[in-house]
């Protein structure tokens, strides 16, 4: 309500007080209607269960491994291999084993430390997200010869992020989870753990389960777990067994969901078999 001066407002205010009494109620029912709307579309967002975010790999074409065991980042062309590619045997020209140790798909030999280092500082300059993340890594712990810089490592990892590495999300959600003596820590820790779980990561959802059951909301803490556990995150299933030990989770939850786990493990295993004698196959078919 407009008025025309201080005398106005002080001789009409009581005449508009229930208009406006009114008019601030509908205000805040509409704020609040548009807050819940808001919170429910980011939910419907937050628990949508993601797509396999790692790829294919680039020798045998096959979906890469969920677990990091099972994938391999090479420093020398910037490729992500499977580890069954990995540790299959290479072969030169002349179809012999090579004794050497050298990258599956670029054929160049194993670095040292030092030079995989290096490296990697050249595949930074290349916009490479992985590098870019791992250096920040090693400034991070201040490893490999880098000194020890956490502002130096948040700036990278927000480089990788903006180039839509998921695993720099993931590290930022740390980065700020641990920070101490700065406001607002914890908020931007959970701003990067969603955004990182949103794009499939099993350790960010894994944490976002673990901040609910800290609040105390155990509803969506299970949530998070049985998508994480999906993903192949075995600490999760443990989170699943103990709410289906205390009531708050049925057995079909933790059986299905552990049915997941195993099934993680062994793909991977089989998987490497697989694919090792899948190139085999390849191998011997070109020799003839």
């Amino acid at each position: 309500m407009k008025y025309c001066n201080a005398v106005c407002k002080k001789v009409h205010k009581k005449k508009h007080k229930k208009d406006c009494e009114e008019h601030i109620r509908l205000a805040t029912e509409k704020h609040n209607e548009e807050v819940r709307i808001a919170a429910e579309l980011h939910d419907e967002k937050l628990f949508k269960q993601p797509p396999p975010h790692h790829g294919d790999c680039p020798i045998c074409f096959l979906r890469l491994p969920t677990l990091e065991e099972g994938r391999r980042y090479q420093s020398c062309c910037g490729k992500v291999i499977c580890s069954g590619c990995v540790y299959a045997p290479v072969y030169d020209n002349q179809g012999n084993i090579v004794a050497e140790k050298k990258c599956p798909f670029c054929r160049a030999p194993k670095p040292t430390e030092e030079e995989s280092i290096e490296r990697e500082k050249k595949r930074v300059e290349m916009n490479d997200p992985i590098a870019i993340y791992n250096i920040g890594h090693n400034y991070y712990t201040g490893m490999n010869g880098l000194p020890q810089d956490h502002t130096k490592a948040s700036e990278l990892w927000h480089r990788a992020a903006g180039l839509g590495y998921v695993k720099a999300f993931l590290n930022l959600g740390y980065y700020h989870e641990m920070r101490k003596g700065v406001k607002n820590n914890k908020e931007k820790a959970t701003y990067y753990y969603e955004l990182a779980a949103m794009m499939g990561d099993a350790d960010a959802r894994h944490n976002l389960g673990a901040k609910e059951a800290n609040a105390g909301n155990v509803g969506r803490s299970l949530k998070h777990h049985m998508i994480a556990t999906k993903g192949g995150n075995s600490k999760s299933l443990q989170i699943i067994r103990g709410y289906y030990t205390h009531g708050y989770a049925t057995k079909e939850d933790y059986t299905k969901h552990y049915s997941y786990i195993k099934h993680t493990w062994s793909r991977s295993r089989a998987t490497r078999g697989m694919k090792l004698l899948q190139l085999m196959r390849i191998i011997v078919t070109i020799k003839s």
